[in-house]
């Protein structure tokens, strides 16, 4: 009846593949089971090996040994738990090697760690993490990877109405957290600034260039700042020793090479402050400094004029004073890139006056074709530093200059000035303006007319 039951109401033929795919299932389930009991054995022997992999002096960390002992029994969280503990004790203890003084520089509110203890009173993981980057003791890669971690322990073992974790959750942050933390060695230790500048002004510190390269090079970002900073202000002091001036000449262009462009920027920018002060032998060891360091580039407007300024206007006022013109414009060719633009006509104008200069006689040397030697290599590469703007003010210079133009009236005179401008026509753009002047200028069979150019 039962039979016919099902018959008539279609359930032997439409459900008897359901109780077979049921069956089925459960088949299929004990089978995944076994396999995911077989997987869990598997990840559980590769967590013990993967935790071998710490350090030497940390495997008998008393955190390291409790997640060992709580994994075989499936204690899952409590092993999150007690890793990230051996992970924060691991970060503390490095950044007490490397320098407590700098980590308590990197925080922008005051928060002063001076001993272990005070990392549990003071500072959250966050914060560790962070410190821990600025000065160097984990890279950046790092930084990021351990606040996952992070993020995994706080779900997982400091919420216990969070679901349970799986051992591959936990294998992931185990492997992450020994590779960035507790297989990474002590990073190098840092001496404190004071330390390292009292030992600058001695016959004691090692100028050995190699030596202190490395060192800088190791050295975080805060504390490269801090380090230039100190060693600039040292410079312009008053009081402070030749020895450690010649130690900070020595060190300073080593540290400016690894420093990023706004600490470059922010140490040169503060000529424009010492400048105001009107300490005129200040402001003269601040430019020497900025020179060291090959740091022109960061001049501000107003510094440019000030120390520019007075080197134009002596070098115009100095034409056929040989000795004066040399020392002029070697004073100038460290600028020859920056010059203002309000400064550029009379710049353009005293060194081609300079390089052609004048034909005259001497009883003390047979030539005639006098110009300042010293002066003369050093205009032209000066010149080969010209753009338009300036390649105009040289045209306009020989159009306009009447000492020039009865100057270069001797061959020899203006084949020197045929010297500068082949340099110019070699830079100047492909639309300047003046590019057919320059053209008849070069050219010698064109000689009558670039003259008819010029007297026009």
């Amino acid at each position: 009846m039962l039979f016919n039951h099902y018959k008539n109401t279609n359930f032997f033929m439409e459900d008897l593949p359901l109780l077979k795919r049921g069956a089925k299932l459960k088949k299929t389930r004990k089978y995944m089971s076994n396999e995911l009991t077989q997987m869990e054995t598997d990840a559980q022997s590769l967590l013990t090996r993967s935790i071998s992999n710490v350090r030497d002096e940390i495997a008998d960390n008393p955190y390291i040994e409790e997640a060992l002992r709580v994994i075989p029994v499936g204690g899952y969280r409590s092993a999150i738990g007690s890793f990230w503990n051996a992970v924060v004790d691991d970060l503390r203890n490095k950044i007490m090697h490397r320098s407590l003084s700098l980590f308590n520089k990197s925080f922008s509110e005051k928060k002063e760690v001076k001993s272990y203890e005070d990392f549990q009173n003071k500072i959250n993981d966050d914060e560790l993490i962070q410190g821990a980057y600025d000065i160097g003791v984990i890279g950046w890669e790092a930084s990021k990877v351990l606040k996952h971690a992070k993020e995994t322990r706080h779900i997982f073992s400091g919420h216990p109405k969070s679901s349970d974790p799986s051992i591959i959750k936990v294998l992931g942050m185990f492997e992450d957290c020994i590779k960035y933390v507790l297989n990474e060695p002590y990073p190098p230790q840092i001496i404190d600034i004071s330390e390292y500048i009292i030992i600058m002004d001695s016959s004691d510190f090692d100028r050995n260039e190699i030596a202190v390269s490395n060192a800088i090079e190791e050295l975080p970002e805060i504390y490269k700042s801090e380090l230039i900073n100190r060693i600039f202000k040292s410079y312009i002091l008053e009081e402070s020793s030749s020895e450690l001036r010649s130690n900070i000449e020595f060190i300073a262009p080593l540290l400016w090479r690894v420093l990023p462009r706004e600490h470059k920027n922010q140490i040169v920018k503060t000529l424009d402050k010492i400048i105001g002060k009107s300490n005129t032998k200040k402001t003269k060891r601040a430019f020497k400094f900025v020179q060291i360091v090959e740091g022109n580039i960061y001049l501000s407007p107003s510094a440019r004029n000030y120390i520019i300024r007075p080197l134009v206007k002596g070098l115009k006022e100095s034409l056929d004073e040989w000795n004066d013109e040399n020392k002029y414009v070697k004073s100038l060719e460290q600028y020859a890139s920056y010059i203002p633009l309000d400064l550029l006509k009379d710049y353009v104008s005293s060194l081609t006056h300079t390089y052609v200069g004048y034909i005259g006689q001497s009883a003390q040397f047979s030539r005639r074709d006098f110009f300042a030697n010293a002066a003369a290599p050093k205009i032209q590469t000066m010149f080969s530093l010209f753009d338009d703007n300036a390649a105009l003010e040289f045209v306009q210079t020989i159009k306009e200059s009447k000492k020039l133009k009865n100057r270069i009236e001797a061959p020899t005179k203006l084949t020197r000035l045929r010297t500068l401008g082949n340099i110019i026509l070699e830079k100047v753009s492909t639309s300047f303006s003046e590019k057919e002047f320059l053209e008849l200028l070069v050219n010698e069979k064109k000689e009558k007319e670039f003259w008819k150019k010029v007297k026009s």
